[in-house]
């Protein structure tokens, strides 16, 4: 029921942000909202795109997933995040303050918490400046990829002393 309260809510949202910004209230708009707002964590418009073709009664164009995302993103209900070079989005609406760590190496998002950081961040006094939010992104080497470089440096190591 709590999906259904949100989702709810920021069709009421977008409506108002619709109206005053005298843009079209069209059933498309809408199920993309709602599909997006069915998706947990990032995506980008080819997986929403996908998403919404496996729906039969909206068959949406990319330029419409494009504009309505833009609409969205100025009522405040999705971000845009610049991982590398793709974009992706994600629904911002009462979610957790969240972090981001992106492996320059393989590209992969992982999403963390640390209340510490959050606090230190929200603490910060700024001058002429009133924070109303924030996105942290933090780049280096996955597990994964890391533990692959070393592998690989100790394999070239072991050719060389042949």
């Amino acid at each position: 029921m709590e999906s259904q309260n949100v989702k709810d809510t920021v069709r009421q949202i977008f409506t108002e942000y619709l109206n005053m910004n005298g843009h079209r209230k069209t059933p498309e708009r809408y199920a993309i909202l709602d599909t997006i707002y069915s998706i947990d964590g990032h995506f980008d418009v080819d997986t929403l795109y996908s998403l919404m073709a496996d729906q039969e009664n909206f068959r949406v164009s990319r330029a419409t997933l494009y504009n309505t995302i833009i609409l969205l993103i100025n009522a405040r209900l999705v971000i845009k995040h610049q991982f590398g070079n793709s974009s992706q989005y994600e629904k911002c609406y009462n979610r957790d303050t969240h972090h981001h760590q992106i492996c320059t190496q393989c590209g992969k998002v992982t999403e963390f918490q640390n209340e510490e950081l959050q606090h230190a961040i929200e603490n910060t006094r700024l001058s002429r400046f009133n924070l109303t939010h924030y996105s942290l992104y933090m780049y280096g080497l996955c597990s994964k990829c890391d533990r692959a470089n070393k592998r690989k440096k100790k394999n070239n190591n072991h050719k060389k002393e042949k």
